[in-house]
Order: C-alpha cells, then sequence, then structure tokens
C-alpha cells in the first residue's frame, strides 16, 4: 500500500510541474476586447429577424408557387424543395470553412446577407414579368404547360444565390452572436445561455409573420407584390446588420479547424501499427500549446485512444524551437487529438438529429398539400387560411414555450437537479425525438380522418388535385404543436450541444453541422417519398402518395416516419448513455483516469 501510495504522490507530482511548466502555454482572456453583450444584440437579432422574414417570407410559400404558378407536379415540385434545401444546408460547410479560414463571421455575414437580397430578388422577378413564368392556367384546366428551360435556368439561379446567402449566414450569425459574450464570466455564460432560447424566440416570431402577412399576400392579392415583400426585409436586414459594426466583437479567422481534426486523422492511420506507451499519457505523447490559441485546453480523455497514437513521438518526427511539429502530417499534438475527439464524439448523435428532423420535413412539405384539400374557412366566414400558413401554429407553440421554459421551467428544474440548465442537453433532445415519434401517431390519425371525409362528404374540388375534405384544416394544429415542441427541445438543444461541445475555433462548423443534419433530412425525406412512390404504385392498398392525397394512403407514410423514430429514439439512448461531455481546465494536462457513474448514465450526463 505504501508503494502505491507514494506511486500516485510521485505522479501528482510530475503532473503538478508538467502543468506549471506548460502554464505559459495557456492565453489568457485578450484585456483589449470589449464585450458588449447584450448591447450587440438588437442590430445581430434585428438583422436575424429581418432575414427570417425575408428568406422564409419566400421559402415557406414556394411549393405552392412551383405547382400554381410553373405548375409542376406535387411530388416533383416537393422533390425540388427537399433537394434546394439540402443543399443551402450542405453549402454551409463551405461557409463555415470561408468564415474560419480567410473572412471572420462579421465579413461573411454582411456579403452573404445581400447575396441573400440579390437571390430574392431575383425570383420576385419570376412573378413580375410573364415570359419568366408559364402561361397561367384556368381552374378548369386538366393539364398545364410547364416552363422551359430558360426559365427553370432564371429560377435555379435565384436559388443559387440563396445558396450562396444561406452557406455563410446560417453557420455564422449563431456563432457571431455568441461571439459578444465573455464565455469566462458567470454573466457572459448566462448571457450565452439566454441568447440561443431568445434567439430562436426572436427568429420564431419573425417566421409567425412571414407564414400568415406574407403568405397572405402571395396566395390572395399577388405574387409579386408577395415575394417583392421579403426582397424588401431582406434589404434591411442588411441595413440594420451594418448600423452596428462599431460595437460588435469581430473574432479573427485563425485557420480552418477542419484541417486540424484532418490531420489527426492521417497521422493516426499513418502510425496505426504502433504501440502506445504504457507510461501516463500526458508524459508519453506530444504536448504542445500554441501560445496564442484561442481554445480553451481540453483534459484527456480515454475514448477514441487509435486517435491518440498521432500524437506518438518518433525518431524520424522533428521539434522546432518553439515546440511545434516541424510537421504537421506526421505529429500532431495531444491537444489536437482531443479537438479532435470532441467532434468525432458527437456524429453519432448528430445522426440521429438527421432522422428526427425527417418530422419537421413533412410539416413543411406533405402537410401543405394535406391542408389544401381540407377546409380552410376559418368559422363560418369565406376567409381561407393559406396552405402553406398552416405551419405557424408550430411556430406559435415554439414561440410560446421557449419563454416559458427559459424563465419558469429551467430555473425550477435547476433548484431540483442543480444543473445549470436544469436538465443535461441530451434531455432536452431525446425528450424532442420522444414528442416527433408522437407527432407522426397524430399526423397518421388525423390523415386517415380527413381521407374518409373527403371520399364521403366533400365540400368541393382542388383544381387538378382531387375533393376538399369537410374536416377542417384545423385538426392539423395538434400535430403541429407537437412539432413545435419537439423542436424547442431538439433543435435549441442540438445548437447548444454543439456549440459547447466544440472547440472555440470550431463554432461555425458547430453552426454548420446543424444544418448539414437537416441537409441530411432533406435528401433522407426526398429518398424515402421516391422510394414508397414507387414501391407502393404496384402493391394491393394502391400509390401511397398520388397527386390526389384522397386516392393514396399518406397516413400508411406517417405511420411508417413514426415506427422509424420509435427506433431512432432507442438509438439515442445507447447514443447518450455512451457519450461524454467535454470538459475543460487549465492545461491540456490534465487526465480523467476514471469516469465517474453521472457521466456515464443513459441521457443523465
Amino acid at each position: 500500500m505504501g508503494d502505491k501510495e507514494a506511486g500516485r504522490t510521485t505522479m501528482k507530482t510530475t503532473e503538478k510541474e508538467s502543468l506549471e511548466n506548460n502554464e505559459k502555454h495557456v492565453p489568457d482572456t485578450d484585456p483589449k476586447i470589449n464585450y458588449r453583450g447584450w448591447k450587440a444584440m438588437p442590430f445581430i437579432i434585428g438583422n436575424e429577424t429581418f432575414e427570417k422574414l425575408g428568406a422564409i417570407g419566400t421559402l415557406a410559400n414556394l411549393l405552392v408557387y412551383l405547382t400554381t404558378v410553373f405548375n409542376l407536379k406535387n411530388i416533383t415540385a416537393t422533390n425540388i424543395i427537399n433537394i434546394f434545401s439540402g443543399s443551402t444546408n450542405f453549402a454551409t460547410l463551405i461557409g463555415a470553412f470561408l468564415s474560419d479560414t480567410y473572412f471572420g463571421r462579421y465579413k461573411t455575414l454582411g456579403f452573404c446577407t445581400f447575396t441573400s437580397f440579390l437571390g430574392l430578388l431575383v425570383i420576385q422577378l419570376t412573378a413580375v414579368f410573364k415570359n419568366l413564368h408559364p402561361p397561367h392556367c384556368g381552374k378548369e384546366s386538366k393539364t398545364c404547360r410547364g416552363p422551359t428551360a430558360g426559365q427553370m435556368a432564371f429560377l435555379v439561379s435565384g436559388f443559387g444565390l440563396l445558396l450562396v446567402g444561406a452557406a455563410g449566414v446560417r453557420p455564422c450569425n449563431l456563432a457571431f452572436g455568441a461571439d459578444q459574450f465573455n464565455p469566462n464570466t458567470d454573466s457572459g455564460k448566462k448571457g450565452i445561455n439566454s441568447f440561443f432560447n431568445w434567439y430562436f424566440f426572436t427568429f420564431t416570431f419573425a417566421q409567425m409573420v412571414s407564414l400568415t402577412l406574407i403568405v397572405y399576400v402571395q396566395s390572395n392579392v399577388s405574387w409579386a407584390i408577395g415575394l417583392g415583400i421579403p426582397a424588401a426585409l431582406m434589404f434591411i436586414s442588411c441595413i440594420v446588420y451594418f448600423m452596428g459594426a462599431k460595437i460588435y466583437v469581430k473574432v479573427k479567422p485563425s485557420g480552418s479547424p477542419i484541417t486540424s481534426i484532418v490531420q489527426v486523422l492521417v497521422v493516426a492511420t499513418k502510425k496505426r501499427s504502433l504501440k502506445l506507451p504504457t507510461e501516463h499519457p500526458t508524459l508519453s505523447l506530444f504536448n504542445f500549446v500554441p501560445p496564442k490559441g484561442i481554445n480553451s485546453n481540453l483534459p484527456y480523455t480515454y475514448q477514441f485512444r487509435s486517435l491518440d497514437k498521432a500524437a506518438i513521438v518518433t525518431p524520424e518526427d522533428k521539434i522546432k524551437p518553439d515546440g511545434s511539429a516541424a510537421d504537421p502530417w506526421n505529429l500532431c499534438s495531444i491537444q489536437q487529438v482531443e479537438e479532435a475527439k470532441c467532434v468525432v464524439r458527437v456524429l453519432p448523435i448528430w445522426f440521429s438529429a438527421i432522422l428526427y428532423h425527417v418530422v419537421i420535413v413533412q410539416m413543411h412539405t406533405l402537410l401543405v398539400f394535406q391542408a389544401l384539400q381540407s377546409d380552410r374557412r376559418l368559422g363560418h366566414s369565406n376567409f381561407k387560411i393559406p396552405g402553406a400558413s398552416y405551419i405557424v401554429f408550430m411556430m406559435l407553440s415554439m414561440t410560446l414555450w421557449l419563454p416559458i421554459y427559459d424563465r419558469i421551467v429551467v430555473p425550477f428544474l435547476r433548484r431540483l437537479t442543480g444543473k445549470e440548465g436544469g436538465i443535461t442537453l441530451l434531455q432536452r433532445m431525446g425528450i424532442g425525438i420522444f414528442l416527433s415519434a408522437l407527432c407522426m401517431l397524430v399526423a397518421g390519425v388525423v390523415e386517415e380522418r380527413r381521407r374518409s371525409l373527403a371520399l364521403t362528404n366533400p365540400i368541393g374540388v382542388q383544381p387538378r388535385k382531387g375533393a376538399i375534405s369537410s374536416m377542417s384544416g384545423l385538426w392539423l394544429v395538434p400535430e403541429l404543436t407537437l412539432a413545435g415542441l419537439a423542436e424547442s427541445f431538439t433543435a435549441v438543444g442540438q445548437v447548444e450541444l454543439y456549440y459547447k461541445q466544440f472547440p472555440e475555433n470550431m463554432r461555425s462548423i458547430a453552426g454548420s453541422l446543424f444544418y448539414c443534419g437537416m441537409a441530411g433530412s432533406s435528401y433522407l425525406s426526398t429518398l424515402l417519398i421516391s422510394i414508397v412512390h414507387k414501391a407502393s404504385a404496384k402493391s394491393a392498398t394502391g400509390n401511397w402518395l398520388p397527386e390526389d392525397l384522397n386516392k393514396g394512403r399518406l397516413d400508411f407514410f406517417y405511420y411508417m416516419i413514426a415506427a422509424l423514430e420509435i427506433m431512432n429514439l432507442g438509438y439515442f439512448l445507447l447514443c447518450s448513455k455512451w457519450y461524454k461531455y467535454r470538459e475543460t481546465g487549465s492545461s491540456n494536462l490534465e487526465l480523467n483516469e476514471v469516469p465517474k457513474q453521472s457521466e456515464t448514465s443513459t441521457i443523465g450526463v
């Protein structure tokens, strides 16, 4: 026992000396940075509000625009929207890379916001000039002429500009807002936590305005005016953003963090045949801390130990006088390895989020067609709610719940659990995934009822679609409410998880990873719709997703997604049990030798 105790004492002494020797490499907070915090928020959130008013005001009703003005089929239009959404979300990786490596978040946001304005302007022009869209198709017409190649090319150019805009705006706006708070103070940490919730609350409110007033103008007044309003609002967004230029904290680009991750993977692969030393990892592996790095120093973790081989020093590896590796493609520091682990550790959770977002995709696409073949009259009046406006109920539930959650639920749970957020981020996401499965079950029941009444008691005919059900469109509200609650748990929790678990220089990448998950969901939804559309066409029940929903079985499709979400929840629980939250320390030499029980319990991390 005495020898063991002496060994532990010696190891602790060695660690302490190593910590002290490397302390000079740990960067302190730059005293010149003047964090304005909430003083900068009116400009940042104002820019985001007008940006969302513009973008959502156009994109929310784009499905209806393609089927009524460009005369495209339902499935064709749905797949175009899903592919476009997926492409814009995947483009955020490129935007994040350019932001982190060359331009910084401030310049990237400014340029891409203006590019989005140009994209919305191009799309508006397709409605203004008759030669930029197909001839109008009368209600009695059974066949309509589709767009020419030139008309589609002009429309796609607008999509392209929007893609470039989204590539920079989406991964940078959250990170740029968080940059305004000092992460090393209690007030700054609380400010960041509240910023996430209020950020989502604010732009959700903007979405509600877009989905009601702007969509109504587009559907009932004029497409030219209705698409012109979002373009004007996007221009205002540019002005508001640059008004706050003098008070922003503008973090300079420090090179792409993706390069560092790739280096770890490449070097670990090169050295895969080497054996890890049996000595203390902080003493046997390459341990260099950049003197001007912006990342917090991470403690050593025992997960993904194969990546540790990237930090094994061999006789061929050369060290510069300042202590850094002469060739980073042959030797990486243990700090680089731990940063790479942060990213790799999140990927299984990210995959689960892809499956979760499939539910939200249906709320933005197929539900619109359901609404068009339902009784959209409000009460006993002749006013009809536009099909694309029903999504506002999802936004409304999210808008109402987030302030309640932030101001009432979180403080209550904080007193019970002692956790800063009341519950852990994975617990928050798990609740949302459960609600998404419940949402699809409710959607299936409602669609079964809508279809039954459309076949037995129709109230009219939707041109080129089919009979309009006597079921009130308000029966779609319960599933939309559940979807909104699911978003407030999973989407907000997911963004916060990525932001807090990724190294500081990867905040833009963290934002783009969220949107890449949504992109995966859009592509997966397109794949599911295409497979089901073709496979069910030859089945005994008939095509589940025909042009006329009354002749199909959309409820079966919803039940299929519900089953997928239940399996996803089980997968998420397993990932949560395995997941280990990132910790920070005064130096990267710290070691988490034995994981605590609370760190490995299912979702209760």
